[in-house]
């Protein structure tokens, strides 16, 4: 009999790691401009740190203010991977802190996504963990359970399936499944080649802006003479 609410997935689908490697380095507004802006996680979830995320999602769904599933999930996670917690977004208890993400490291997971909050944020400075989150919060976390590994999650309002790719930066993270990857990933590099035209050109003085008046001119807006 199934047993909702306290189960593990043990397998997932795991994207190649090439695939993932080919969006290192492509900013993650342009990655999500090119997903009809509608696949960026929203502002709430923030990095606190400057290490690049990137790697699959490991799933873990936990109850309020409890990590005994995340710990579990760092002992499954294969190096690469980026664990991902649905929290509910709970802001009363934090989900991890220093001795978590020593370990993770160890293990070489490549970062935490968390929707919830973390503790020991100092620590994170020199750590090679990418570590985004909701918010901070000193007290810790329960370990009673229940929850789930590698299922569907959501965080920062965008549904999370292991084996998706994630990518964040100073700006956040972007939500991308395996099977839009390729395609995606050469509309992102040519938006990179036009932005940096655009770059060149303002520096030289060449950059045509006219399509503001005439979209301006277009939608009837009225200039008033002072």
């Amino acid at each position: 009999m199934p047993n909702v609410g306290f189960r593990v997935f043990e397998t997932i689908n795991r994207p190649d790691r090439e695939l993932v490697e080919k969006f290192r380095d492509i900013p993650v507004a342009n990655i999500c401009d090119n997903m009809g802006r509608i696949y960026g996680l929203d502002a709430a979830i923030r990095p606190y740190n400057t290490v690049p995320l990137l790697g699959p999602a490991f799933t873990v769904k936990v109850p309020l203010g409890d990590n005994l599933m995340f710990h579990k999930a760092l002992d499954m996670a294969q190096p690469g991977d980026i664990v991902v917690v649905d929290g509910e977004g709970c802001m009363d208890h934090s989900l991890c802190g220093e001795i978590m993400m020593r370990t993770a490291i160890k293990r070489g997971i490549a970062g935490f996504l968390i929707n919830g909050c973390i503790r020991d944020v100092e620590s994170l400075v020199d750590m090679p963990l990418a570590v985004y989150a909701k918010g901070v919060q000193p007290k810790g976390p329960y370990k009673n359970g229940p929850g789930e590994i590698n299922v569907p999650v959501c965080v920062g309002g965008q549904a999370i399936l292991p084996g998706d790719i994630l990518v964040g930066d100073a700006d956040g993270v972007v939500v991308i499944r395996p099977a839009d990857a390729p395609e995606l990933c050469v509309k992102a590099r040519k938006h990179n080649a036009m932005e940096a035209d655009k770059f060149r050109k303002i520096e030289d003085g060449t950059l045509d802006k006219s399509w503001v008046d005439e979209t301006l001119a277009k939608k009837g807006c009225e200039f008033v003479a002072s």
